[in-house]
């Protein structure tokens, strides 16, 4: 019997995602071809959420490690800003603005990581305080007025360029993607960060340094968030408001990765699923209704739904293990605010919230 069960399972516990775009794009198809089932429609949705994607990897690490960064938004549009700025207003060369840009967005990574680490501050709130810090710098940097993009053809052609009919955002969105998936999958990197999400206490025991590894992963957050901040800026123009939009597409993308090919375990392909079937779900919509405030819903949905899931499939994995049955026990939920912190059961209140690297139940 349970080789036979075995050989029907078609995966939806891992691929679900696959078969909800595949079911978006028969169905958009079939109700307006003439809109959807065009290359147009593609290559834009493609382009249109690298940056969110991007963006996604750049909360994604954090979570691994079992923390939270909430300022990428800021960081992110902090970096299109300065990158603008010092091109059009003081006459840098552009890969010197972009080089700053990116540096000051990695010198707030690592003052989050420092705030964290050390003076043992939740990672929820002190990424917050910084997202509101990083804004005010933003401000005084722009003198709140919108900066005018730069008109060189170089810096278009940075993240314009076609290759395959495909602007060539989308491929560096696919080789940052390549190497985030190999640090964690296949290298120490990975496996340490994993160890400090899924139980900090018991990486301690290992010899894992937790508060290296934590302030590591918020410095690479801070590094994607202002690599994406100066594409962003080549690819669609220079704004003040455009962060914060990004950042729940960013943890919906991530938790809804959660559930998708390696269930209750964060993981970069995972995200990049759930990122365009979200976009290719509005997509439709959108050309059907015409009304914009689908990209919110389904993002927020999509955000409380894979959260749900995840804590029903652990309370289904904790029925069958008091029953006598063999599971697999998931990681024991940890405090991602401070590093260090002794493991805390998922359906118990902490005073400094929660939420898991390695295992997503527990927000």
């Amino acid at each position: 019997m349970s080789a036979r069960r075995r050989s029907i399972n078609l995966g939806f516990d891992r691929f679900s995602g696959l078969y909800l775009w595949a079911l978006f794009i028969l169905v958009f198809s079939i109700w307006t071809p003439s809109l959807f089932l065009t290359s147009a429609t593609l290559h834009s949705v493609a382009s249109q959420e690298a940056i969110a994607a991007m963006l996604g990897i750049a909360v994604l690490i954090p979570l691994v490690a079992g923390a939270y960064d909430l300022s990428v938004g800021s960081v992110i549009n902090l970096s299109t800003v300065m990158v603008v700025i010092l091109q059009t207003q003081n006459h840098w060369n552009m890969w010197m603005a972009m080089l700053v840009a990116v540096g000051v967005s990695i010198v707030v990574g690592a003052f989050n990581g420092f705030v964290v680490v050390k003076l043992r501050v939740n990672s929820f709130i002190a990424t917050l305080g910084m997202a509101t810090v990083v804004t005010a710098v933003q401000e005084i940097v722009s003198g709140q007025n919108q900066p005018l993009p730069p008109v060189s053809h170089a810096w278009n052609a940075l993240t314009q360029t076609k290759v395959l009919g495909f602007q060539i955002v989308v491929v560096y969105l696919l080789v940052l993607a390549i190497i985030a998936w190999w640090v964690l999958e296949h290298t120490p990197v990975g496996r340490y960060l994993y160890a400090v999400g899924g139980n900090v206490e018991a990486a301690r025991l290992s010899g894992v340094d937790v508060d290296r590894w934590t302030w590591l992963s918020m410095i690479a957050s801070g590094t994607i968030a202002g690599i994406a901040g100066v594409f962003y800026a080549s690819l669609t123009g220079p704004s003040l408001t455009f962060g914060g939009s990004l950042l729940l597409p960013a943890f919906a993308a991530a938790f809804l990765g959660s559930t998708q090919l390696k269930p209750g375990r964060f993981n970069v392909w995972g995200s990049m699923i759930a990122i365009y079937v979200l976009a290719t779900g509005v997509k439709g919509l959108q050309l059907i209704t015409g009304v914009q405030w689908l990209n919110d819903m389904f993002n927020g949905v999509a955000l409380v739904g894979a959260v749900a899931f995840a804590v029903w499939r652990q309370r289904v994995a904790g029925n069958k293990s008091a029953s006598g049955e063999r599971v697999e026990a998931p990681p024991e939920a940890v405090d991602p605010g401070v590093t260090g912190a002794a493991p805390v059961p998922v359906a118990a209140p902490s005073g400094h919230g929660s939420g898991t690297g390695s295992d997503p139940t527990s927000v």
